[in-house]
């Protein structure tokens, strides 16, 4: 298979149009993909030096730039080459320009602004990162989601997925030796959720965190038996109370925090008149806020 160079072009932190150049390579198996990172491109000089860069390395040239007099001149530079160039998000501005009735602003990096939605994720950060695994459970009552689940069952890298997504989450371990404080169970304004897997599935991630970590590795904590009454101790609680539980088993952090805003969509949903109530995200964030405080 022939090597690609992919060239990422940002007038911005390119973030963006590096979440879109892994979405769409990782519907090809085995490409033998060369990614080049070129951010923060605001002058035509900058771009001078960087095409000297990609003449080297020609390949694909995929980029976010909202300067007019930069994008031609890329494009120019690009057709001069003979290199394929695509703006990545053009599709969407456009789309959005003619149902909203208005043009896109054109500044570089509005999404990063340190504006309230800013302020208000660092915030979700904070809360998330001081209510990890247990600690503080007098402020759940604060949270948005409460993440359960036994040990190793991907709780604090869901809590702060999610937490960049400006939820404020806590989670807590269930351990049978050591039931949950009654807090847990006297929460009204959070969504409990419960984090489950299989007990296979379970050992070989604690057995791989015990080899990461030197440690002996046959105890109870990966024993057949005591594993397996830990999950089902566990999923008793989730019924017993009838919070909502996702299995996962077969799920990565993204596509577990995913089904955790779905159900925490659909909960606020039917709790807002009419159906109004959306997702805490970005600017909705301030609606939601107001209609799980009422």
């Amino acid at each position: 298979m022939e090597r690609l160079h992919l060239h990422l072009l940002s007038d911005s932190t390119g973030e963006t149009l590096e979440m879109v150049a892994k979405a769409a390579l990782a519907q090809f198996e085995s490409a033998d993909v060369v990614r080049h990172f070129w951010p923060m491109v605001r002058s035509q000089q900058h771009l001078d030096r960087i095409m000297t860069e990609i003449s080297a390395n020609p390949g694909l040239v995929m980029f976010t730039v909202v300067s007019t007099e930069i994008r031609e001149r890329l494009e120019q530079r690009c057709t001069a080459l003979g290199l394929r160039s695509v703006a990545a998000l053009d599709t969407v501005t456009d789309a959005l320009e003619t149902l909203l009735g208005q043009e896109a602003k054109g500044r570089p990096g509005r999404q990063h602004l340190m504006d309230d939605a800013y302020f208000r994720r660092v915030d979700a950060i904070q809360f998330t990162i001081a209510h990890d695994d247990g600690i503080a459970s007098d402020n759940w009552e604060q949270a948005d989601i409460i993440l359960a689940g036994v040990s190793r069952s991907s709780k604090t890298p869901t809590s702060i997925y999610l937490a960049n997504r400006g939820f404020r989450v806590a989670n807590i371990p269930i351990v049978v030796e050591s039931p949950p404080p009654p807090s847990l169970f006297a929460v009204r304004r959070p969504l409990v959720v419960g984090l489950t897997t299989s007990p296979e599935r379970l050992i070989q991630v604690r057995r791989n965190r015990l080899l990461s970590l030197n440690q002996a590795p046959e105890t109870s904590y990966v024993d057949n038996e005591h594993v397996t009454r830990e999950v089902q101790y566990a999923r008793r609680m989730f019924a017993d109370n009838g919070w909502p539980v996702i299995d996962v088993s077969r799920r990565s952090i993204e596509e577990t925090a995913a089904a955790v805003i779905n159900l925490y969509n659909e909960r606020h949903n039917s709790r807002a008149p009419g159906g109004t109530e959306i997702a805490r995200d970005e600017q909705s964030w301030t609606e939601t806020r107001k209609g799980s405080a009422q």
